[in-house]
């Protein structure tokens, strides 16, 4: 338990910030929470509801790209969690819409935590994006782990603009940490699904709906899935844990798109659910993600059976869904 240390939450009314922020507050924590407009209710009234948010939630006004908004959110925590970073596909401007807030944004945040001597460590959101992405073929017998790095030069050519504003900004992160003496952990969740806490639909929980909403195809993609839960759970893990250092790829397993479908089948019959791929070609491989060094934090993987139903039970209930 936390004895009532102070800690901060940037981008808390995200997806798995929100789950960070309950998780916190049920330990006892008091939460100094970032959120861009702590004016709108979408985006605090799901917070401000959590048990413990009356006596120890505190929201505060930050913008990723304004220098020096952090200073007062971070000043007098012991553990920074930077959270806050934009997760989207369609863009017209990756310079403008994810780059320059996950660079510039993390580089402000780590800006702010120099300046508060009660900074004991940061913990950053990253993703298996990060990670997974540098041209080296991945196949069933490839096992990932957190000596890779993505590769921005191959990010570039391949027009992966999300993978690459993570990977540049894990980057700069761990270039500034090493400079200014910041002790640092990184948590890398693969595809982040499982129960919302926000009214508002987010990407990965979008590719759940999507499927089970009348598509006709399912995307001929492999992506590693992880439970929103375990992910939330890490982060508190790595703070908590003084020997936890450097990078935590967080997966539960790798499964392309068709197996995806397939359980959700297996688990909800009625449903229409695409039984044909995007395109002609092979599927596209799996590969293995190391749970090593995170079952060192003592996570212990919420199966994706588990996660997919949690998924749709929770898009029911947000009546994303109506059956």
């Amino acid at each position: 338990m936390s004895s009532g240390k102070i800690v901060c939450v940037t981008g808390a009314s995200g997806y798995i910030a929100s789950w960070l922020v309950k998780l916190l507050l049920l330990r006892g924590y008091t939460v100094k929470a970032s959120v861009r407009d702590p004016n709108n209710p979408k985006k605090t009234q799901h917070l401000l509801a959590l048990e413990g948010a009356e006596e120890r939630l505190q929201l505060f006004k930050a913008d990723l790209l304004e220098e020096g908004s952090f200073d007062s959110v971070v000043d007098g925590c012991e553990a920074v969690f930077h959270t806050a970073s934009p997760f989207y596909y369609d863009v017209t401007d990756p310079q403008i819409e994810l780059i320059d807030p996950a660079v510039k944004g993390t580089l402000n945040v780590l800006n702010s935590c120099t300046k508060s001597p009660s900074v004991k460590r940061v913990v950053l959101t990253s993703s298996i994006a990060a990670v997974a992405y540098n041209g080296k073929p991945r196949t069933p017998d490839v096992v990932v782990d957190e000596t890779w790095f993505s590769n921005t030069d191959f990010c570039r050519e391949s027009k992966l603009w999300y993978v690459l504003s993570k990977t540049l900004a894990e980057e700069s992160a761990w270039n500034f940490a090493k400079e200014n003496g910041i002790d640092m952990v990184s948590i890398n969740p693969a595809m982040v699904i499982g129960p919302l806490l926000q009214p508002t639909l987010n990407t990965s929980a979008a590719a759940v709906l999507s499927l089970i909403k009348g598509a006709h195809t399912f995307p001929n993609a492999s992506f590693g899935w992880i439970n929103v839960k375990d992910v939330a759970n890490a982060h508190i893990q790595a703070f908590e844990i003084p020997s936890a250092s450097g990078r935590y790829c967080l997966v539960e397993r790798v499964a392309h798109y068709s197996e995806v479908a397939k359980i959700l089948h297996d688990l909800y019959p009625s449903f229409k659910l695409p039984e044909k791929c995007a395109d002609d070609k092979p599927y596209v491989p799996t590969f293995q993600v190391s749970k090593e060094k995170a079952s060192s934090l003592g996570i212990e993987f919420i199966p994706l059976e588990v996660s997919l139903a949690e998924t749709v039970e929770s898009l029911k209930e947000k009546e994303f869904i109506d059956f």
